[in-house]
């Protein structure tokens, strides 16, 4: 005959749930991250630790992950961000193509950057990313800003071109067909070459 098995006190189950509870965050929650912090260390420790840029004097400005807004005429132009630039709230805006608040945003900014129908906008420089925090910009993006750039730096058109090409890269490999553009890096380079020339002494 089967031996019947006796019940399960309740004090008993409630101590066994608690361990399995216990010993599964322990695993999930401090065991794995520590695990894979350990690895990103070992093998991007850059990226890891957020991708942090710093300027000439060693101060933090941004990260190459994370897009930052600016808008004066001597600056690149980042895609738009549905979350206002705001890291702890990255996201979309959620809105259908036939949204009138999408057309209202886009005239908005065309109106900013003073489209003429003669040089049709690039996309990515009227509409937000899926996480509103992309640092990137197509190069045709860069290259039709940098018209304003240079008249407000007084540089040639061909001078900051330049700057643009050497700050293209395809991020993704072969995976990116077009070569993109870190909006910051870009900028921060432009503020370098003025630094430069300032420095310069004049005859």
């Amino acid at each position: 005959m089967r031996k019947i098995a006796e019940p399960i006190s309740i004090p008993r189950q409630i101590a066994m749930s608690a361990r399995i509870v216990l010993s599964t965050m322990m695993i999930c929650c401090v065991l794995y991250i520590l695990i894979i912090l350990g690895v990103g260390q070992l093998l991007a420790p850059y990226t890891t630790n957020g991708s942090l840029i710093q300027n000439e004097r060693g101060e933090i400005v941004g990260s190459e992950s994370i897009a930052q807004e600016f808008t004066r005429p001597e600056y690149f132009w980042p895609r738009p961000s549905a979350a206002d630039y705001n890291a702890s709230a990255t996201g979309g805006s959620n809105w259908s193509p036939t949204n009138p608040a999408l057309r209202e945003r886009a005239e908005t900014i065309l109106a900013r950057i003073n489209a003429a129908g003669a040089k049709p906008v690039p996309a990515d420089l009227v509409t937000a990313s899926g996480s509103g925090m992309d640092p990137h910009i197509t190069l045709n993006a860069a290259q039709y800003q940098a018209g304003r750039v240079a008249s407000a730096r007084g540089l040639a058109v061909e001078q900051v071109t330049k700057l643009i090409e050497k700050q293209a890269k395809h991020t993704g490999g072969v995976l990116t067909p077009e070569p993109l553009v870190n909006v910051l890096l870009l900028n921060m380079s432009l503020d370098r070459r003025r630094q430069s020339y300032e420095q310069q002494p004049r005859r």
